[in-house]
């Protein structure tokens, strides 16, 4: 869940940036500082999961990928800032990027091969707002993972099952395949990862 912080005026990502405090996890959406609300305890165990699975994939392909605590992606010409769930970042691309030193923020598609966001209330953001920023950054392949079902019907369908939805970047608009229960997952940066959407929903819920 995100709450918008009481502020007079709109910042820039400049501004956000020197402002945002270390302990807390925020966000910068259209110059409006956003808290981002305590994640729930599934929420936390799917994404440490993710988080643990998509490594041994790019370590085995001996990829330059690692995953990052607290980076931000910036879209261009947008005064906005994302902090993803999991955030996956090509290592030989920093070079080029002009934010990375001193923000640890990456502004490029070719830092980014992949990135997931983990659906807890705040649907609509994870599907309405970065999906669309993270098309305009030109980013690849972009996971939502709805293990509550919570989005509208128009983006999972009229049976509101637990989904994951890849988007994978297509001349340049984002086209989606989704999977549930026992579907393979099919990500187009890791062909050969081997994990079902039910594998993934079920690293939250481990006390059945």
């Amino acid at each position: 869940m995100t709450q918008a912080l009481p502020k007079t005026k709109l910042v820039t990502f400049k501004e956000f940036v020197q402002w945002k405090p270390d302990g807390g996890r925020y966000e910068l959406h259209d110059g409006v500082i956003v808290e981002m609300t305590q994640p729930l305890g599934d929420h936390e165990e799917i994404t440490g999961f993710l988080a643990t699975k998509i490594p041994i994939e790019y370590d085995r392909l001996k990829l330059p990928y690692f995953i990052p605590k607290t980076a931000l992606v910036k879209p261009p010409e947008n005064e906005s800032g994302y902090s993803p769930d999991v955030l996956i970042i090509n290592r030989s691309n920093l070079v080029n990027e002009p934010l990375w030193k001193k923000e640890s923020t990456v502004t490029q598609a070719a830092s980014i091969p992949l990135v997931i966001e983990v659906v807890s209330t705040n649907w609509r953001t994870d599907y309405y707002t970065k999906r669309g920023m993270y098309e305009e950054v030109g980013i690849l392949e972009y996971w939502i993972v709805d293990y509550l079902a919570l989005a509208g019907k128009s983006f999972i369908g009229n049976s509101k099952e637990p989904t994951i939805s890849i988007y994978s970047l297509v001349e340049g608009e984002y086209q989606v395949r989704q999977f549930r229960g026992s579907d393979r997952i099919i990500s187009p940066t890791f062909p050969e990862l081997n994990l079902t959407a039910e594998q993934i929903f079920q690293a939250g819920n481990t006390t059945t």
